[in-house]
């Protein structure tokens, strides 16, 4: 095992070489969860590993409910299955919360301020109602309860941690919300602590594979003792090492894995590079300040080669512009449509459906 086979074999366990599902739905729930800070590359990291799925059937699976978005995993902005939201919320929300409490104390917000805005909101939205975050910081404001200075976000955030609320469908170019229970009012499986860690690592190292006790907590944003206890109770996961370090992933993924041919186009903030601490397999450290500019935690897309992540991309015009970062290299795969020809279309067609609605 080396760093090319990691990155070969997490290119076919990531549905990216050879994308094996036809529903995004299903494909999310494979994948656990999937970083949606923006929801644009969330639909593109979505669609590119499904087969034969664009924008607008990546919106069905979340107008259907199938697939949602809240702040799931280390806090943060994620996809997951409908049915999966509340489990993983009961496993990693009170973690979130406490690893924030520091943070709310200095924007002036405690419980009882959080259960006052709690109140309000479910008023608000009771009966499947939907509102924009400006209006509900409207809402609040009015209250008498202040949105400034980040107050407002991190208020949401709670409310969310707290299986209180999720995202609703987009209003134009805005996001909703909506109350959980009437946004996903089927209460999903039920997991012990220890069901829900075997659950979560079986997941992460059959979509993410190989990959280590280190990366599994640092992507679920829990402990390194609960990861390793997860991944020593996931189910028929297989293990091998590399230089002294053991990695987990799906049974027969190396075996399944082909040499990974033609050029990919992935969005910003994919999991193929967040979904690990270790990026070194598929990223060389001197190239990571061209992926997050200043360190301010915006991750460019990414052109992928060989496994490697080797340059930058962007919408220009109707087209894509590249910033490799070695120019021989792209010259030389210039002429590969391949698989990134597919992820251009499914950007076409992103393109089409906003200018149609």
């Amino acid at each position: 095992m080396n760093a090319k086979l990691i990155a070969t074999i997490r290119l076919h366990c990531q549905h990216i070489a050879r994308p094996r599902l036809t529903d995004p739905g299903a494909l999310v729930a494979q994948m656990g969860a999937m970083q949606a800070q923006d929801h644009a590359n969330a639909l593109w990291a979505i669609g590119l590993r499904t087969a034969g799925a664009d924008a607008v059937s990546v919106r069905a699976a979340i107008a259907d409910r199938r697939i949602v978005r809240s702040w799931v995993l280390r806090g943060t902005l994620h996809c997951v299955a409908g049915a999966d939201l509340r489990w993983m919320l009961a496993l990693l929300g009170e973690r979130s919360i406490a690893g924030m409490a520091g943070r709310h104390r200095g924007l002036g917000l405690d419980d009882k301020l959080f259960a006052a805005c709690a109140k309000l909101v479910v008023k608000a939205l009771a009966g499947g109602k939907q509102m924009t975050r400006p209006a509900l910081f409207a809402l609040l404001d009015d209250a008498g309860i202040a949105t400034t200075g980040q107050r407002g976000i991190h208020i949401l955030w709670r409310l969310a941690q707290q299986g209180l609320l999720c995202f609703g469908d987009h209003a134009g170019k805005q996001p909703t919300f909506a109350l959980l229970d009437d946004w996903l009012p089927a209460p999903g499986p039920r997991y012990t602590r220890d069901e829900a860690l075997a659950e979560l690592a079986h997941r992460y190292a059959t979509s993410h594979g190989p990959a280590s006790a280190a990366d599994f907590a640092f992507w679920a944003g829990i402990k390194l003792s609960d990861a390793r206890l997860g991944l020593a109770a996931g189910e028929g996961l297989e293990q091998v090492e590399a230089d002294g370090v053991r990695y987990w992933m799906a049974p027969g993924a190396a075996e399944a894995s082909a040499a990974p041919g033609g050029v990919f186009l992935l969005p910003g903030f994919d999991e193929y590079l967040l979904g690990y601490k270790d990026r070194g397999a598929v990223l060389a450290a001197e190239h990571a300040p061209r992926i997050a500019p200043g360190g301010n935690g915006v991750f460019k897309p990414m052109i992928v080669s060989g496994g490697r992540i080797v340059g930058t991309w962007q919408r220009a015009g109707a087209g894509v512009g590249t910033e490799p970062f070695h120019r021989p290299q792209a010259r030389r795969h210039q002429g590969d449509r391949g698989r990134s020809a597919r992820g251009v279309r499914l950007l076409d067609r992103e393109n089409m459906t906003r200018r149609n609605y």
